[in-house]
């Protein structure tokens, strides 16, 4: 217990959303304030981080009823204690709701003292006592918009763009992906998936084969992926949608390839165990230092290389993997954050950066070879778009679709196109891009 009476995992799980809430990503916000926190306690703070910012709109719309004047009137500290504690109630089963409730009281009380204490013991009483089923929701039917802002938990802009290319149905599935806690997939460098999987059992480990055509693994919620890499040093931490654009990309060996955004390094690995040599080069120099550190542990060959992919660090090479900084709306449940971060204009700043990175990179192609681009987008001013804007400066280049993945990921003019699914894997884009002259 802290000395507000809150378990660690619970004041964890607070300081995280509360940098969250400051605009700090929750991959490192949830880095900085797990260290020195022993393992369950650990474990607590990330489901319940984030669970709640997963289901952020969805646990206010829930709240609000409870509260005079809704949730979004009440202290940013006391919203923050209410949404955890809720979560804990509606979708923790293993916590007591005795324990949700008075822990949550000891801790409000604290940062904001006795009297919104009774505002949370009050709230949290009629919220449990109620439960999630008794809730009403805007009419999927009438209110499409409203349902998925609340129920589906996704800000309004986004839900609106999905909807006028998508429609509903789509837009339901898009959503509950999203919304579903995803495992951890495993991407052997040189064995086969069945083989993968025999080793996990020896390691006492358990996993499914993703298919697909890869020989990617997905990791059971019981299984480690930190035990899994111990077990099998010879693979990497790495989404089937982001292996299906290194399947797709279909690069010859004896080539030579540069990843001019390389970090964290799955595709650069998972690249170099075929051809001739690879460069992977990044600005960030902590994001470069584990791509070194999963190259040593894989024990491939990569070259790494701090630098900023405006100005690439090499003269011209056969092939360039452009894996560009992207909206990310294809990861929004691995990285639910996101959601929340981005913005209606989000998506128009981030496209004229996508625009200068391919126009250094292509200078650089050697006449024959080829330029990819990739994305975790799904918003089409990242992907068609803009490579349709870039073939129109550059008639040098041409789309070269590849055959390598399965037809399934593949839109009518080639492009490679994976959208998120249940069973937890991200969306991803690519374009195979030829230099003719």
């Amino acid at each position: 217990m802290t000395r507000d009476g809150c378990s660690l995992g619970r004041q964890t799980a607070f300081k995280i959303r509360e940098q969250v809430e400051r605009g700090r990503r929750l991959d490192r916000a949830l880095g900085s304030c797990i260290q020195g926190v022993e393992a369950r306690e650990r474990a607590f703070a990330h489901e319940l981080s984030y669970g709640v910012t997963r289901l952020q709109g969805r646990l206010d719309h829930l709240l609000s009823p409870h509260v005079h004047r809704g949730v979004d009137t009440l202290d940013p500290n006391v919203r923050e204690v209410l949404r955890l504690a809720a979560y804990q109630l509606l979708y923790m089963h293993s916590v007591p709701d005795y324990a949700a409730v008075s822990e949550a009281v000891a801790q409000v009380r604290a940062l904001a003292g006795k009297g919104a204490a009774g505002l949370v013991n009050a709230v949290l009483r009629r919220l449990a006592a109620a439960g999630a089923d008794t809730a009403e929701f805007p009419d999927l039917d009438s209110d499409p918009v409203g349902f998925f802002t609340t129920w589906g938990s996704h800000p309004r802009w986004l839900v609106d763009r999905w909807l006028k290319r998508w429609g509903t149905q789509k837009v339901f599935d898009l959503i509950e992906a999203n919304n579903t806690r995803p495992l951890a997939c495993l991407t052997p460098l040189h064995a086969r998936a069945e083989e993968v999987l025999e080793t996990l059992k020896m390691a006492g480990l358990d996993g499914d084969p993703v298919g697909y055509g890869t020989e990617c693994v997905r990791l059971r919620r019981s299984s480690s992926p930190a035990a899994a890499l111990v077990a099998l040093p010879e693979a990497v931490i790495q989404d089937p949608a982001s292996h299906l654009v290194t399947r797709y990309a279909n690069i010859s060996p004896g080539m030579e390839v540069a990843d001019l955004c390389a970090a964290p390094g799955g595709k650069a690995l998972t690249i170099a165990t075929g051809v001739r040599s690879t460069l992977a080069a990044d600005c960030s120099e902590s994001r470069m230092r584990m791509v070194q550190e999963n190259a040593k542990r894989t024990g491939v060959k990569v070259n790494c290389v701090v630098a900023d992919a405006h100005n690439p660090p090499i003269k011209s090479t056969d092939v360039i993997l452009l894996d560009v900084p992207c909206t990310g709306t294809g990861t929004l449940a691995r990285h639910p954050d996101i959601r929340w971060r981005l913005s209606p204009d989000s998506v128009s700043k981030i496209t004229r950066v996508q625009d200068r990175l391919l126009d250094s990179a292509a200078p650089l192609v050697r006449v024959g070879g080829l330029l990819i681009y990739s994305t975790c987008t799904l918003e089409p001013e990242e992907n068609h778009s803009l490579v349709e804007g870039f073939l129109l400066r550059n008639p040098g280049f041409e789309l070269e679709p590849s055959d390598t993945v399965d037809g399934e990921f593949l839109d009518e003019s080639g492009y490679l196109c994976v959208h998120p699914d249940k069973d937890g894997r991200d969306g991803s884009f690519a374009a195979r891009l030829r230099r003719m002259h």
